[in-house]
């Protein structure tokens, strides 16, 4: 027989093309079923009774929304005091530290200055000098009505007298404000420390002296705050203003502690704009323990609204798997072979499709859901046993023999 090339050239045109379409219908093949056994799992009926697996739908629940927002414990500048000494001296003794309870009148630090003893002499000396001044006044009045005085020594006296007097009550108000009692001072003992006491029970928030220190006239020694006035200020944004009111219960944990819940309730809510946040401040007074709270913390709250009906799944039905949320469903759209099954007979077996949710507001063991798919009205989902399902499309779940 005569070689022909144009025929044989044909040929193989004709056997490389017939090559590259069986590849690419195997490739596609392939791809379709690892698709297909990636979102779809098969569980024979052997499997389904062990893990007694359970079929319900997707049911609208009539569940309590929630609002999470984050804020600060605060007190009030009325309930926040800054403790000063009215004289400067240096601090002899400091009794508090940040986070001490003091109580009204509680001494937190004494104060020296040889101003203090100075007063004291001054006053003394005063009231010798005020009884030489009196009795000059009785003995010129004397004088003034025999008349054998000048009237004009008189008033000199009497202007002289009542100086003093204007003196003593000024050192006396200045003494008084030092915590000096001036019955208690006499020549042999006298004063060289004044002591600065707390004008309000609460926590001491903030200390600003060390002792040795000197400090001058109402120069701030320690900050003390009513611990019993701490209130929690919530930044919310508008769009969320339209659901709170004044009254409503809100509950919140410190954001760096979320073992131990606190709970509020909403009495003000702002009328203006907090600084470049676009969020307005919601006051709650904090109606339960305080314990642990302090001025400044930062706290994560959440916010009971009104009843919605929404799509909702039983909480056990959703799993989470790769960051996301899943449902199952029962499916027959395709019976390429999917995650489960193997070339053995099992006997008769149900597809389940994974579905993605974004899950929403959790209350009374339910949970909304919003798929991200279309589903239909008669769905019927996966309640009990979703956990199992997930394995075996995942692969970490064993086949029953």
């Amino acid at each position: 027989m005569k070689f022909n090339p144009i025929v044989f050239l044909l040929i193989a045109i004709s056997a490389a093309c017939s090559s590259q379409r069986d590849g690419s219908e195997e490739h596609s093949h392939a791809h379709g079923e690892e698709e297909a056994s990636g979102t779809i799992a098969s569980v024979t009926e052997e499997q389904l009774n062990s893990i007694d697996l359970q079929l319900g739908t997707i049911e609208q629940k009539a569940l309590t929304t929630t609002l999470r927002v984050n804020g600060k414990v605060k007190v009030p500048n009325a309930n926040k005091a800054v403790i000063t000494s009215l004289y400067g001296g240096v601090i002899k003794t400091l009794n508090v530290d940040v986070g001490n309870a003091v109580k009204k009148g509680e001494v937190i630090a004494t104060l020296v200055h040889p101003q203090f003893i100075q007063l004291q002499e001054e006053y003394l000396s005063l009231a010798d000098q005020l009884l030489v001044a009196e009795q000059e006044r009785r003995r010129q009045q004397t004088l003034n009505e025999g008349n054998v005085g000048a009237l004009k020594d008189l008033q000199q006296a009497e202007m002289a007298y009542n100086k003093l007097k204007i003196r003593q009550t000024s050192l006396r108000e200045q003494l008084r404000l030092m915590g000096i009692d001036v019955n208690t001072i006499d020549p042999s003992r006298m004063q060289h420390t004044i002591s600065i006491s707390s004008p309000v029970n609460g926590i001491v928030s903030d200390v600003f002296a060390k002792r040795g220190s000197f400090v001058d006239v109402s120069a701030p020694l320690a900050e003390v705050v009513e611990s019993n006035q701490l209130h929690v200020d919530l930044n919310v944004f508008e769009k969320d203003l339209p659901h709170l009111k004044v009254g409503q219960q809100i509950h919140f944990v410190l954001t760096n502690n979320t073992e131990k819940t606190y709970n509020a309730r909403i009495y003000g809510i702002g009328a203006a704009f907090e600084n470049e946040s676009k969020s307005i401040p919601v006051h709650c007074a904090v109606n339960s323990d305080k314990t642990g709270l302090i001025d400044g913390m930062n706290v994560s709250a959440v916010i009971s609204l009104d009843n919605v009906t929404l799509m909702a799944v039983p909480n056990e039905a959703i799993v989470e798997a790769q960051g996301k949320s899943y449902i199952f469903i029962v499916t027959d759209e395709t019976r390429l072979p999917a995650a489960g099954r193997d070339n053995h007979d099992h006997g008769e077996t149900t597809d389940f499709k994974r579905i993605e949710v974004v899950k929403g507001t959790t209350d009374m063991g339910y949970t909304a859901i919003t798929p991200v798919t279309m589903l239909g009205e008669d769905v019927q989902v996966v309640v009990k046993g979703a956990f199992f399902i997930n394995a075996v499309l995942s692969g970490t779940a064993g086949h029953s023999h």
